[in-house]
């Protein structure tokens, strides 16, 4: 009986594991037509992204930090930004005392065009979510926290160029 119950609590695991790729998945592709919708690359639609919504929680980002969350190295990350500044979808400001830090801002247009793009989906996610009591949405919230935390971990602790360069041949580590 104990067999049965720990099987399919796997079973249930594996099932949601599933559930939360297809759900990146779909926030994959919703990223990429919101690009294409813009008529911009996917990693600068990214890009304007992560600016415009740092910048919503009152936490704009800096270069650097935008080149840590959408994973490109800093002269990538300068090109983008060169680009994007000069299609006028952001800005990059010396707001801090410190003149040396730049911040980087997202233009009026862009929040207005997220918006038009994503508020319908996001006026059906909460109409879905409403149906769920706040105490399983709080559990459900700490559950992610949770999951993100064992990836940043997991991540943090690999080095790409390593774990790449170890791979044998036929891809199986040695």
């Amino acid at each position: 009986m104990e067999e049965t119950v720990r099987d399919g609590v796997a079973e249930q695991r594996e099932r949601l594991m599933e559930s939360l790729r297809i759900y990146g998945s779909h926030y994959a592709e919703l990223s990429r037509r919101f690009a294409a919708w813009l008529g911009l690359h996917s990693t600068d639609a990214t890009a304007v992204l992560e600016i415009a919504a740092a910048e919503e929680r009152g936490t704009p980002l800096s270069p650097a930090r935008l080149s840590e969350r959408i994973s490109l190295s800093t002269g990538a990350t300068t090109a983008l930004l060169n680009r994007l500044e000069a299609a006028g979808h952001i800005t990059r400001a010396r707001e801090h005392s410190d003149r040396r830090i730049v911040t980087l801002r997202s233009g009026g247009h862009i929040q207005e065009r997220a918006d038009e793009f994503f508020g319908p989906l996001a006026h059906r996610l909460d109409a879905a979510m409403s149906h769920y009591p706040p105490q399983f949405l709080e559990r459900f919230e700490a559950f992610m926290a949770d999951l993100n935390t064992t990836m940043d971990s997991h991540l943090s602790e690999q080095d790409p160029v390593t774990s790449r360069s170890l791979r044998t041949p036929d891809d199986r580590t040695p």
